[in-house]
């Protein structure tokens, strides 16, 4: 693999390194992208994975409970997300930002077809459970994951580009969920790209198989740009966004709190906004009560930079 433009400190690249499979995701590489997460995600303070809560409204509950100290359990599992001294000593040395790369003109085939046909019904589950458990892992990163798509995303491959928080690519770059045409429809995959562009553009991609290029998803699905010049340079500023220019704590709970306000449903009657704002506000004030929020609000008073905590 060449090498890629060398990152800041508290940026780290996620490699997806299997380019003469055309960078498929065997087992050994699905495995290969566990151990980097759970690398990068692993507390140096007591080996615990420090990733985020699964995306349940209820959790907000013993999150408040973990900040008001009322209740040892959930400071024990939360106090990293909320306190910046605990953010520090339980993520010392571990990346605020990950860059998901990979070489050559494919950023991923998908599941590694030829490999698939030889596995036993076993291992199959195997690939695609562990296949899962990845995406979940890049999902619930607190470190934001940004999907350098450089070539061609399909199949899982595809899944794969749309579960990074913030996928770049050149306008020519072609998405497709090509498991129709197989006989085997991308179901899996069709679940991160209906959260991306939206259920009647996957749709049309899972039954009809047909690759769509960048230019062409409904408009902020992807981070589009014109070149591989474009490419890198966007690349390189949302990097130095995440690692430099704002706060990795808040950044985490933020994202926390977007995706899982995002999941409330339709209540009675109604489109679940009015539950979701209710929610959100509560989110607020817990954000608010944190050394970063107090800090940016300082700092917005005085008219200077900001030293951020974390």
């Amino acid at each position: 693999m060449p090498p890629f433009p060398k990152l800041p400190p508290k940026a780290a690249y996620l490699s997806l390194n299997n380019p003469s499979r055309r960078n498929a995701l065997s087992l050994a590489v699905l495995q290969d992208l566990r151990n980097q997460l759970h690398s990068f995600n692993t507390s140096p303070k007591d080996g615990k994975l420090c990733i985020l809560p699964r995306f349940q409204p209820s959790i907000l509950d013993k999150l408040e409970a973990a900040h008001a100290k009322t209740d040892p359990q959930a400071v024990g599992e939360y106090s990293w997300l909320l306190d910046s001294s605990a953010w520090r000593c339980h993520r010392h040395g571990l990346p605020n930002v990950l860059v998901l790369r990979s070489s050559g003109p494919v950023f991923s085939a998908g599941h590694d077809l030829a490999e698939l046909r030889t596995l036993s019904h076993e291992d199959v589950e195997r690939t695609f459970a562990l296949c899962a458990e990845v995406m979940a892992l890049i999902r619930r990163s607190p470190a934001p994951v940004i999907g350098a798509v450089q070539g061609l995303a399909t199949a899982a491959g595809c899944q794969l580009a749309m579960t990074t928080d913030l996928p770049v690519a050149k306008a020519e770059t072609m998405f497709r969920l090509p498991g129709a045409s197989l006989g085997l429809p991308c179901t899996s995959p069709s679940t991160a790209v209906s959260r991306r562009v939206g259920n009647a553009a996957a749709f049309r991609m899972l039954a009809t198989a047909e690759p769509v290029r960048a230019d062409q998803l409904p408009a902020g699905s992807v981070d589009v740009v014109a070149d591989d010049e474009a490419f890198e340079a966007r690349i390189a500023d949302l990097v130095d966004q995440f690692a430099t220019r704002t706060p990795a704590q808040p950044q985490a709970l933020g994202k926390w709190a977007f995706w899982t306000q995002a999941s409330f449903q339709r209540g009675d009657g109604g489109d679940g906004y009015e539950e979701a704002v209710s929610w959100a506000g509560r989110m607020m004030a817990l954000h608010a009560r944190g050394d970063d929020s107090r800090e940016g609000m300082q700092a917005f008073s005085e008219k200077r930079k900001p030293e951020w905590k974390t």
